[in-house]
C-alpha cells in the first residue's frame, strides 16, 4: 500500500520526530521530499503528460549496432517521433460518456432543488468535466470549495499530482490534512525564476509556505495563515471562520486511485513506435534498395553516395557494374500490428470502438449495448465514487445555504442522476415509447424519449397543450350549442333532423 496510511504514518513519524526534535513543519517537509519523486506521483504526472501529447517517443534516439556489437546512437538516420494519441481519445471518450451531458438533480423539495440548480450551473458542469479528466489522468481529482471576492461559493479543481493527502482512515474517505504543491513563475529583480508554493490545508485554516527543496519557509508575500472565509456584518468586526472539514473533495477514478495511464501506457508507446518506424522506413527508401557494386571507380562508399546524389551517376572500371537488391517495406504488416495495438488499448482502457462493425447499417439497440458494455462497466465504478464525492460536496453547499439564510437542508433526500451519453437507435426507442402508452406513466415515457433533454419542462409543455386543447374544445362545443338553439327549419327555430334522417335524405 502507498505511504498514505495517514494516521498510522503520521503518528509513527511524529513520535520518531519528537524523539529527534522534529517539528510539525519539518515533518511535512520530509513528506513532500518523499512524495515528489514517488512512483505514484510520477504516474499521475505521466497521465497528464500523455493526455496533453508529451509522450516518451519524443525523447527517442536512433541507434545502430556498432563494430563492437553494441548499440550506439547515430544522427544521420531519419528519427521520426510520431504520436497517435489513443490514450487522450479514451480519456475524452470516458469523460464525455459519464459527464458530457448535464447531470440531473432529483429532489422533492422544490426550493432546495432550485437553489442547487443555481449552484450546478453551466460553469459547474464544465468544471466537473475537468475534474473527471483529472480523475482519469491521475487516479483522482480534487475539488476545492471557497468563497470568491464577491462572497459567493465557488470551486476550483486541482490535478492529483499537486495534492498530497493525509488520510484519517484506511479507505481514504476522511482527510486529516492535505498539502498542495505547485510551481509559480516570479520575478527576482530582473530575473524570472520558478518557485514552489505550498498550501497546507488544516481544520484551523490555510497555511502558506515556500518549499526550497528541503525546508518549508513562511510565504511572507502571500501571508502565512488565513481562515477559509470571513463573515462581515454591518456595525460589527469581521468574523473569521473555518470549515469543520478539510475543504478538499476527492473524485476518484477507482477505489485504488490507479490512473488510466498505468493500464495502457505500454500499448500507447507501441502504437507510437510502430507508426514512427514505418515513417522512418519510408524516408529510408534509398537504404531499402541495396546497391551491389562491381569494380567501382572510387575510393569509398561515402564518395559513391555523394556522386550518386550530386550527379545521378557513378564511374565503374572495365567490366564494372551496379546492380540492386530491393528490400520491400510491407505496409500491411504495420497496419495489422497497429490494429492489434489499438484494439488492445481500447479493451484495456474499457472504452468502445466508434468504428465497430456492430454500428454498420442500422444497428439495433442490443448491438449498441453490447458495444458499450466495457465503458458501462467502468462508468458504473466511477459513478459510485462520484456519488460519494457529491455527498461530501453537498455538505459544504448545505453549510453555505445555512450561513446565507437560504434554509437548512441537512438530511434532505436528494438523488444525483448522471445522464450518460450513449448512442441509441432513435427509431427503435421512439417505437418502444409509443408501445408503452397505457403501460407506463407519461413521465416515465417522456424520460426515455431520445428527443427530450428536460423532462420537467417537457411535461409542463404537454400539460399546457392539453389545457389549451380542452379550452378550445369547450369553446367549440359552446358555440355549436348556441348555434343549434338559434337555428330552426327554414331559419324559424326548429331543431335539425336526427342524424339517420340526414343520411336517408328528406323529400
Amino acid at each position: 500500500m502507498f505511504l498514505d496510511n495517514a494516521m498510522e504514518r503520521i503518528n509513527r513519524l511524529i513520535l520518531q520526530g519528537g524523539r529527534n526534535g522534529m517539528t510539525e513543519l519539518q515533518f511535512y517537509a520530509a513528506e513532500i521530499r518523499e512524495w515528489k519523486n514517488s512512483l505514484k506521483r510520477m504516474d499521475q504526472i505521466k497521465g497528464a503528460d500523455y493526455y496533453e501529447g508529451r509522450h516518451d517517443i519524443l525523447n527517442r534516439k536512433r541507434t545502430i549496432i556498432g563494430a563492437d556489437g553494441k548499440l550506439q546512437e547515430v544522427d544521420n538516420l531519419p528519427n521520426n517521433r510520431l504520436i497517435d494519441n489513443q490514450y487522450a481519445l479514451m480519456v475524452d471518450q470516458k469523460t464525455n460518456y459519464l459527464v458530457g451531458k448535464p447531470f440531473t438533480v432529483n429532489c422533492q423539495n422544490k426550493a432546495y432543488a432550485d437553489a442547487l440548480n443555481d449552484v450546478f450551473n453551466k460553469r459547474f458542469h464544465r468544471l466537473l468535466k475537468y475534474v473527471c479528466e483529472d480523475a482519469l489522468n491521475g487516479g483522482l481529482g480534487w475539488l476545492f470549495p471557497f468563497y470568491d471576492k464577491k462572497g459567493n461559493l465557488a470551486f476550483k479543481h486541482f490535478p492529483a499530482y499537486e495534492v498530497l493527502p493525509f488520510w484519517a482512515d484506511d479507505d481514504h474517505t476522511i482527510l486529516d490534512s492535505a498539502i498542495r504543491l505547485y510551481p509559480q513563475e516570479v520575478w527576482d529583480g530582473y530575473t524570472k525564476k520558478i518557485i514552489e508554493r505550498v498550501e497546507l490545508f488544516k481544520t484551523d485554516g490555510l497555511y502558506r509556505y515556500i518549499y526550497d527543496g528541503s525546508e518549508l519557509k513562511p510565504d511572507v508575500e502571500a501571508g502565512e495563515h488565513e481562515s477559509y472565509f470571513t463573515i462581515e456584518e454591518e456595525g460589527k468586526e469581521p468574523t473569521e471562520l473555518n470549515w469543520e472539514r478539510i475543504p478538499l473533495i476527492p473524485f476518484k477514478y477507482n477505489k485504488q486511485e490507479i490512473p488510466l495511464i498505468r493500464r495502457v501506457k505500454t500499448l500507447q508507446d507501441g502504437i507510437n513506435t510502430m507508426i514512427s518506424d514505418f515513417e522512418n522506413n519510408m524516408q529510408e527508401d534509398a537504404r531499402n534498395t541495396i546497391l551491389i557494386l562491381k569494380n567501382y571507380d572510387g575510393e569509398n562508399l561515402g564518395e559513391f553516395r555523394r556522386n550518386l546524389a550530386t550527379f545521378g551517376a557513378v564511374k565503374v572500371r572495365d567490366e564494372g557494374d551496379v546492380t540492386t537488391l530491393t528490400v520491400e517495406v510491407n505496409s500491411e504488416k504495420y497496419k495489422a500490428i497497429l490494429d492489434v495495438f489499438k484494439k488492445a488499448l481500447i479493451e484495456n482502457a474499457r472504452g468502445y470502438d466508434a468504428k465497430d462493425d456492430r454500428l454498420s447499417g442500422n444497428p439495433n439497440q442490443m448491438n449498441i449495448q453490447s458495444m458499450y458494455s466495457d465503458i458501462d462497466l467502468d462508468a458504473n465504478g466511477m459513478e459510485t465514487e462520484f456519488q460519494a464525492a457529491f455527498e461530501e460536496l453537498l455538505w459544504f453547499i448545505n453549510q453555505d445555504f445555512s450561513n446565507r439564510g437560504l434554509g437548512d437542508y441537512e438530511g434532505a433526500e436528494l438523488l444525483i442522476v448522471f445522464n450518460r451519453d450513449i448512442l441509441i437507435n432513435e427509431t427503435e426507442s421512439i417505437e418502444n415509447c409509443s408501445k408503452s402508452v397505457g403501460i407506463l406513466s407519461n413521465e416515465t415515457i417522456v424520460e426515455q424519449h431520445p428527443w427530450v433533454t428536460d423532462v420537467e419542462a417537457e411535461m409542463a409543455r404537454l400539460q399546457k397543450e392539453k389545457e389549451e386543447a380542452m379550452a378550445q374544445a369547450q369553446e367549440y362545443a359552446g358555440a355549436f350549442q348556441t348555434g343549434n338553439q338559434n337555428k330552426g327549419d327554414n331559419g324559424e327555430g326548429e331543431y335539425p333532423p336526427p342524424f339517420h334522417n340526414i343520411c336517408r335524405g328528406r323529400p
